[in-house]
């Protein structure tokens, strides 16, 4: 029978004080806490498994909650998301339940998170987003980025920006969002790339691709920690390998 196994990964990185991120994996969810090592969940390959990543907001408050409330509605409705609009309407959905909790308490007010996720089902995909978290296809023709960064356009001699174009809450008042959603085909040995900008800030696109190609599932989730550590980690690290196969 074909099958999705998904590798994940948490942890606070080496310079902040607490994790900020958090990770919906079908109904199974990790909101701003830590993992001590990467764990491995599988699935069968029918209703739709959402796989989807939150970061919460640095510098504002209640960045935690805002990540944890986006993956744990993400994880509850992931078997309804079966076409482009229910993904958009959910990430809309997101962002008001996201601005409507900031409003009931004023320890949370401007809080905020970004998104990024695909949702697996027989022969083809979901990719979103809404932020720069990202989702990045692993093939043999090499890496490629399937999600569309929300942010300003990069100084000259940069690579990296903490600046993003749009987020779930993060304001004062409300803001509506446009969500980033598109369909792509799916095959069995397909593989995916879902994460934080803790993993894709410090590293490189080469250094995930060789790492990607020199591993599998829960290896690959464990040596792109350690590279993303090893490179100073400055931020919270979230990511979960996505590996779609015939049969067990």
């Amino acid at each position: 029978m074909p099958y999705v196994a998904v590798s994940a990964v948490s942890h606070p990185g080496l310079l902040r004080e607490r994790n900020e991120d958090s990770l919906a994996v079908g109904p199974w969810t990790l909101c701003a806490t830590v993992t001590e090592s990467p764990q491995t969940l599988v699935f069968p390959l029918g209703t739709p498994l959402a796989v989807a990543v939150a970061d919460g907001l640095g510098g504002h408050p209640g960045g935690d909650v805002a990540s944890a409330l986006v993956a744990r509605r993400i994880a509850s409705i992931g078997p309804a998301l079966d076409d482009e609009d229910t993904v958009r309407a959910a990430l809309n959905a997101c962002n008001r339940a996201v601005f409507q909790a900031a409003a009931e308490g004023s320890e949370l007010t401007a809080m905020g998170t970004t998104v990024a996720g695909i949702v697996v089902r027989p022969g083809s995909m979901l990719v979103f987003n809404v932020g720069d978290s990202r989702v990045l296809a692993a093939s043999r023709g090499g890496l490629r980025q399937v999600s569309v960064d929300d942010s300003p356009p990069l100084a000259p001699g940069r690579r990296t920006t903490s600046l993003v174009t749009q987020c779930l809450g993060g304001s004062p008042g409300y803001r509506a969002i446009s969500p980033h959603v598109t369909t792509a085909s799916l095959s069995p040995g397909d593989r995916y790339l879902v994460c934080t900008d803790g993993l894709t800030d410090p590293l490189t696109t080469e250094v995930i691709e060789e790492l990607l190609r020199d591993h599998d599932d829960g290896r690959a989730a464990f040596e792109l920690w350690k590279a993303a550590i090893a490179a100073g980690g400055p931020d919270n690290i979230t990511l979960a390998v996505v590996r779609v196969a015939d049969e067990r």
